[in-house]
């Protein structure tokens, strides 16, 4: 368990990265001195679908973590339940006489 969590942690801190490296691309596409060409609205509509993506990501794979952590939680121990009363034992069966004769 402790493996697949590790590894859940990694692909949390990959996506997150993922989503720096967009951010970041976009932000340098629409930097207030540059111009925006016709050829770049392209790269930009691009970048923002893989933003887009990578949040996407990161919000399923942060929601899989958080399932995943939540089912190892204690839970409380059950009260244990009172005594149920015993049903009354019955009575042992009469002997069956015997057919044979006493002598």
């Amino acid at each position: 368990m402790l493996s697949a969590l590790l590894g859940m942690h990694d692909d949390l801190a990959l996506a997150e990265r993922s989503i720096d490296v967009h951010r970041d691309h976009l932000a340098r596409l629409i930097h207030p001195e540059r111009q925006i060409d016709p050829h770049e609205v392209s790269h930009l509509l691009d970048g923002a679908r893989r933003l887009a993506e990578a949040v996407a990501v990161r919000d399923v794979q942060a929601k899989s973590v958080a399932a995943v952590l939540q089912s190892l939680a204690r839970v409380p121990a059950p009260t244990p339940a009172p005594p149920a009363p015993s049903p009354s034992v019955p009575a042992p069966p009469l002997p069956v006489p015997s057919p044979a004769h006493s002598r």
